[in-house]
C-alpha cells in the first residue's frame, strides 16, 4: 500500500523535485519473508519436501544479503509507485533514482528520486470563455460515403472470362519456394486475392494483372527485411501461381431494392435519410468534443504556465515509446515506422514537441480548475463511473473498485475522473460562438492578452481531447 512508503519531497529548480523515501523495516521485512518462501518452493534441502523449506531455514542457508537483494530487485519498482503516490506529484520523464545501502535487520531501506513534475498553472478567466462550436451536420458527401460502403458490403463476385485488372479478385493455387525448396506457409489452395489491395508482399499482386483462368504464372518476389516470419525475412522467393478463377465485384444498383434488401426501407430516399440522421447524431459527439478542448485551450491561453525546455522533451520523448509501444501490438517495428515516415527519430521528436508542449499546459490547468473548484470525486462517483466497465467484465463496480484499489489503480481512476468533470465545469460555463466569430477574435489584437500569453504561444493542438 501507498502508505508503507513515507516521503519527504523538496522542490528543485525547473519543475523538479527530490523524494526522499524509506520503507519501513516491517514492509522490508514482510517482503524478505515472501521472497524467501518464493525462493524456498525450488530449494531442496535434507529434512524437507520440495517446495516446504520454511523461510527462516532459506534466509539462514542463502545469507540474508542474497535473499534481501532478490526482494529489492522484486519490490523496489512497487516501492518506487508508492512513493510517487505518496508523494503526491505527477511525474513527466525518467526518474534519477539513488538506492541507499541494503539495510540491516530491522532497519529500514531507503531511496532517492529525482524526477521533473507537472508544471503548475496561475489561471486567469477560466468561467464563461468563448469557444468556437460549430453545428452538427451531414453533408451529402458524407452520406454518398455511407451508402457507398454499404453498397460494399452488398457487393457479390461473379466469375468472369476475362483478364485480371486490378480491383478484381483472383482464386489462385500458389507454391512459393526458396532456392527451390519449398517454405512453411508457401503453399494454398483456392486462395482468394484482391489484385490492387497492396496486401501481400509489395510486388505479388502487380504480377498477377492480365492472368487469366486456368493460366500458371511464376511470381518472383522479395520479402521485406522486417516481415513478420523471420525465416523469410529478406529473402528472395519465387511461387508457382496456378489461376483457377477471375472474380469481378457487381455492385447493387441505387434503387429502392437496394433500400429494401441492405436496410429495409421502402425507397432510397428514406435510406438516405435515416444515414443522414445517424451521421448527424455521431457528430453531435465529435462537436461536443471539439468545443470542451477548444474550452480548455481558451481557458490555456488566458493562464500563466512556465514549462521548461526539459519537461517539454521529457513528455515528447514519452509520447514517442507510447506511440512505439502501441505500434508494436500491430506488429509495426520502430525501424518500419521509420522508413514509413520517411523521418528520423530525432525529426519526429522534435515535431512532437509541440503537441507535449500543449498537453503539459492542459494538465497543469486541469490540475488547477480541480484545486480551485475543490473537485473531489466521492465513492459514489466511482462506483457510478465504473458501471459500464464492471457490466462489460461482468462483474459489480464494488468488486471492480476493490480490485483497482489492491492493484494501486483506484486513484488513477478517481484522478481521472475529477479531470473531466473539471473539463465538464469548463464547458458548461463557456460562452459558444460561431467559427467566424472566433476567426474575427483571433484578428484583433488585445493588449491584456498578449501581455499574458507572450508572443510564442503554441497553437491548439489534437493530442488530448477531454473527456475522450
Amino acid at each position: 500500500m501507498p502508505d508503507a512508503v513515507k516521503t519527504t519531497v523538496t522542490e528543485l529548480p525547473e519543475s523538479r523535485v527530490r523524494v526522499e523515501a524509506e520503507v519501513p523495516a516491517a514492509e522490508v521485512e514482510r517482503r524478505v519473508q515472501a521472497t524467501a518462501r518464493q525462493m524456498g518452493r525450488d530449494l531442496r534441502m535434507p529434512g524437507f519436501r520440495k517446495g516446504k523449506v520454511p523461510p527462516p531455514v532459506v534466509i539462514q542457508r542463502m545469507g540474508r544479503d542474497t535473499v534481501l537483494d532478490e526482494t529489492v530487485r522484486g519490490a523496489l519498482g512497487r516501492w518506487y509507485l508508492d512513493a510517487i503516490d505518496a508523494a503526491g506529484i505527477h511525474p513527466v520523464g525518467e526518474p534519477s533514482l539513488d538506492l541507499g545501502e541494503l539495510p540491516g535487520a530491522g532497519e529500514p531501506l531507503t531511496f532517492t528520486i529525482e524526477i521533473a513534475v507537472r508544471p503548475t498553472a496561475e489561471l486567469g478567466r477560466y468561467k464563461g470563455v468563448e469557444a468556437p462550436r460549430r453545428e452538427p451536420g451531414a453533408d451529402d458527401e458524407a452520406i454518398d460515403a455511407e451508402i457507398e460502403a454499404l453498397r460494399e458490403r452488398m457487393a457479390r463476385l461473379e466469375t468472369v472470362d476475362e483478364p485480371a485488372a486490378s480491383g478484381d479478385f483472383i482464386v489462385m493455387d500458389h507454391l512459393g519456394t526458396i532456392d527451390g525448396v519449398p517454405f512453411d506457409g508457401g503453399e494454398g489452395r483456392d486462395q482468394l486475392v484482391e489484385l490492387g489491395s497492396g496486401r501481400l508482399v509489395e510486388g505479388f499482386e502487380a504480377q498477377l494483372l492480365g492472368a487469366v483462368a486456368r493460366e500458371q504464372r511464376t511470381v518472383n518476389i522479395t520479402f521485406p527485411d522486417d516481415y513478420a516470419a523471420e525465416h523469410l525475412a529478406g529473402k528472395p522467393a519465387q511461387f508457382a501461381i496456378t489461376v483457377n478463377e477471375v472474380k469481378r465485384k457487381e455492385l447493387p444498383a441505387l434503387d429502392d431494392d437496394f433500400a429494401s434488401d441492405s436496410a429495409g426501407f421502402d425507397t432510397i430516399a428514406e435510406l438516405r435519410e435515416d444515414v443522414a440522421a445517424k451521421l448527424r447524431e455521431a457528430d453531435e459527439n465529435k462537436v461536443e468534443a471539439e468545443f470542451r478542448e477548444a474550452v480548455l485551450d481558451a481557458v490555456v491561453a488566458d493562464s500563466k504556465i512556465e514549462i521548461p525546455q526539459h519537461l517539454i522533451d521529457a513528455r515528447a520523448g514519452e509520447l514517442w515509446e507510447r506511440m512505439m509501444h502501441s505500434l508494436s501490438h500491430q506488429g509495426i517495428t520502430k525501424e518500419a515506422y521509420l522508413r514509413m515516415a520517411e523521418r528520423s527519430e530525432e525529426e519526429l521528436l522534435d515535431q512532437a514537441k509541440p503537441d507535449a508542449e500543449q498537453a503539459l499546459r492542459r494538465e497543469a490547468v486541469i490540475a488547477a480548475v480541480i484545486e480551485a473548484e475543490s473537485i473531489d470525486p466521492t465513492d459514489g462517483d466511482v462506483l457510478d463511473a465504473l458501471q459500464s466497465t464492471a457490466a462489460q467484465e461482468g462483474t459489480t463496480p464494488e468488486k471492480l473498485r476493490q480490485s483497482l484499489e489492491r492493484s494501486g489503480q483506484l486513484e488513477t481512476v478517481r484522478e481521472d475522473l475529477a479531470q473531466r468533470r473539471a473539463v465538464e465545469l469548463l464547458a458548461a460555463e463557456a460562452k459558444p460562438i460561431s467559427a467566424a466569430q472566433a476567426k474575427v477574435r483571433e484578428q484583433i489584437w488585445t493588449p491584456d492578452r498578449e501581455k499574458r500569453e507572450g508572443d510564442d504561444q503554441p497553437a491548439p493542438s489534437k493530442l488530448w481531447t477531454p473527456g475522450s
